[in-house]
């Protein structure tokens, strides 16, 4: 019964031992500070993870279909650079048509690395953040990018207007995610990332076009990186050209969070949304706590070794390997 007990206890640890962590975290930061819990502050936090969240709606069909995606921060700031260089020279609207045919671009390239030439995600979009680092430098000259005109544009609508209250980018974060959780869950197209990324081998011999889907998913994810590049240069009209460095790693552990599998097959768009919410409250949490920005950093890192621990424990129903 003792062992009985024990590999229960251990089994729900694995599945919801995150959740449990999250509200152990929330609990203590509202006692540290009661405006934790204030609801300027819950907006804001929401408000600021919408760029992160946007982008891992993205990668989230990517990882479902058993790839990886480590080249969204970088392409964050190359959709960033683009839209802002090209505001003043063709105008906002063709600025953000043009950003998101170029984004589109960068990833149907990495797609068919991917997908139709099955190279290894991970050497790919590795690979891929260096380049698209080199591109955004060679775009912006190496310079930051501003708009001359800040005062004069509609294009500040997307990252710094609100629409019955309601901050305009956690309007555009929430309708993108009811969208595409209608995608992943309801149409033949999600049930075949599903499947691709459960068995590719399986999915193949059954008929499912593997390339094509995993394609897809990347034009899935740079739609969405594109996106979140409109984010975050409409919300300072003016940007960094390194603007999302570093933001990959936050993004895989916000869909790992989630309860996306590394290995493919499992995970949901809604599951991410929290997995967003859980990063952002606890990088909040420590901040009102009196940490230095930088502690985030380390905390994420060990988010994402709790969270890759607690996937692997969930698949074999305990929370150390049997041959330990």
């Amino acid at each position: 019964m003792a062992q009985l007990n024990k590999t229960e206890i251990g089994a729900f640890l694995a599945k919801q031992g995150i959740l449990i962590a999250f509200a152990a975290f929330m609990i203590g930061f509202a006692l540290a500070n009661q405006r934790f819990i204030e609801l300027d502050n819950v907006f804001g936090v929401i408000r600021s993870s919408a760029i992160l969240g946007v982008m891992a709606l993205g990668v989230t069909f990517v990882v479902i279909g058993g790839n990886l995606d480590l080249s969204v921060g970088s392409m964050m700031s190359f959709s960033t650079i683009v839209v802002l260089d090209l505001h003043d020279k063709l105008g906002p609207g063709l600025a953000i048509l043009a950003m998101f045919a170029l984004t589109l671009a960068l990833g149907a390239f990495i797609g068919f690395l991917v997908g139709y030439l099955k190279l290894n995600s991970l050497i790919v979009t590795l690979g891929m953040l260096s380049a698209i680092h080199g591109l955004t430098l060679t775009w912006s000259g190496g310079k930051n990018m501003d708009i001359a005109d800040k005062s004069g544009t509609w294009f500040s609508v997307f990252g710094q207007e609100r629409v019955m209250g309601i901050p305009v980018p956690i309007l555009i974060f929430a309708l993108l995610a009811v969208a595409l959780s209608l995608l992943l869950s309801k149409t033949p197209f999600g049930r075949k990332v599903y499947a691709v990324g459960g068995n590719g081998q399986a999915a193949t011999f059954s008929g499912i076009p593997r390339a094509r889907v995993v394609f897809l998913t990347y034009i899935v994810s740079a739609f969405c990186v594109a996106t979140a590049g409109l984010l975050q240069a409409s919300r300072s009209l003016g940007s960094q050209n390194t603007v999302g460095q570093g933001m990959e790693l936050e993004v895989l552990a916000a869909v790992i969070l989630g309860g996306a599998s590394l290995m493919g097959g499992a995970g949901t768009v809604f599951k991410t949304v929290i997995g967003v919410l859980i990063l952002g409250f606890i990088q909040n949490g420590l901040l009102l706590v009196g940490l230095d920005f930088y502690v985030q950093y380390i905390v994420t890192w060990i988010i994402i070794i709790l969270a890759v621990w607690l996937d692997v424990a969930a698949k074999r129903g305990r929370l150390w390997s049997p041959i330990a």
